[in-house]
């Protein structure tokens, strides 16, 4: 495609487990308390965004036990270490914490005797014990850290929430997109990042965010650097979007592939994410902010099930299927006129 991205942006390789915890606590408000020593946070790393439940380990078997990865203890284990006798308990937990394991969660409130847990304690492991249960806090935490692991590129463009949309203005240096976006916020739509917009893939979706740098700003050649939020309000920005549609423009003269139908769809490749995607020629006097906001409106439309060039399309197959014998003359839309008197 004639839209080019940057490659990939190296993922993040660990992030340390005071971190996760402090930002389980203030972003996704999941209670956690600390039943042993909180030292080691700073120094132990979860690197992975997979998580572990360590039901077959604490049963002895660890040829395959995944022991980076951060560890669930939820009903189904804590039932299997009560029915064991204390000493059972012991040897089936030093199955566990034997590995280098990063963190170990219990979950629904569950707890662990003090003797397994200074167990822990001894070789620096903390535990954190939840009142969520397993199903909520996995799903909670692996989102978390599916997001804090996510691929991510940057690219250069404009990205505009237009009527729910997220459209990525691009093409070549000096085109016109940073004027685009601007003339789309006047008219009441939402800007996301100019100029550089960073692109994070999660959940097989690309979120736009602009950096931390230029979120709300725009560059304007001729005018300099615009403040979008205390020019226009709040109502004028967001700080995340999904991508859905890629609109790149071009000169008249250097476009020599234009769809004209609306039939012969195509798509951006993005980390693997394919967008749709539309070459858009500008002269003189044509109007790209309707046209972004037809663009939008057409993909509402699309995501809903109805295809306009899809529908023309029938519409003519069926009136060559009738094959009627008439004049071969354009035929008005209405049969008769009744008047047009005020």
């Amino acid at each position: 495609m004639p839209f080019n991205s940057q490659p990939p942006i190296p993922k993040k390789e660990k992030i340390t487990i005071e971190y996760l915890v402090d930002q389980l606590k203030e972003r996704l408000n999941v209670d956690l308390e600390a039943c042993n020593s909180t030292v080691s946070c700073k120094r132990r790393y979860v690197t992975e965004a997979e998580l572990h439940r360590p039901g077959l380990a604490l049963s002895g078997f660890v040829e395959l036990f995944t022991y980076k990865r951060i560890q669930i203890i939820g009903n189904t284990e804590k039932h299997y270490l009560n029915s064991l006798s204390s000493a059972e308990q012991k040897k089936a937990f030093q199955n566990l914490i034997q590995f280098d394991v990063p963190v170990i969660f219990l979950t629904d409130s569950n707890e662990l005797t003090n003797e397994l847990i200074e167990m822990a304690t001894e070789v620096h492991i903390p535990i954190f014990r939840s009142s969520f249960n397993t199903t909520r806090f996995m799903l909670l935490i692996r989102d978390f850290l599916e997001d804090q692991f996510a691929l991510q590129t940057i690219v250069h463009g404009s990205m505009v929430d237009v009527y729910g949309i997220g459209i990525l203005i691009a093409g070549k240096s000096g085109i016109g997109k940073s004027e685009v976006a601007l003339d789309l916020v006047e008219r009441g739509h939402r800007l996301v990042g100019d100029d550089i917009v960073i692109l994070t893939k999660k959940n097989n979706v690309l979120m736009a965010s602009a950096t931390e740098m230029n979120k709300h700003f725009m560059e304007i050649r001729g005018l300099g650097i615009i403040d979008v939020i205390s020019m226009f309000g709040i109502r004028a920005i967001r700080y995340q979007k999904r991508l859905e549609v890629i609109v790149e423009l071009c000169l008249w003269e250097e476009s020599d592939d234009i769809d004209r139908t609306g039939l012969d769809r195509k798509n951006a490749s993005i980390l693997n994410v394919d967008i749709p995607y539309i070459l858009l020629p500008i002269t003189p006097g044509k109007n790209i902010t309707v046209i972004s906001e037809v663009i939008a409106m057409n993909h509402l439309l699309s995501h809903y099930g109805y295809d306009a060039a899809k529908a023309f399309q029938e519409k003519i197959q069926k009136e060559i299927s009738r094959k009627k014998s008439r004049a071969k003359t354009f035929q008005r839309a209405i049969e008769y006129f009744e008047g047009d008197v005020e």
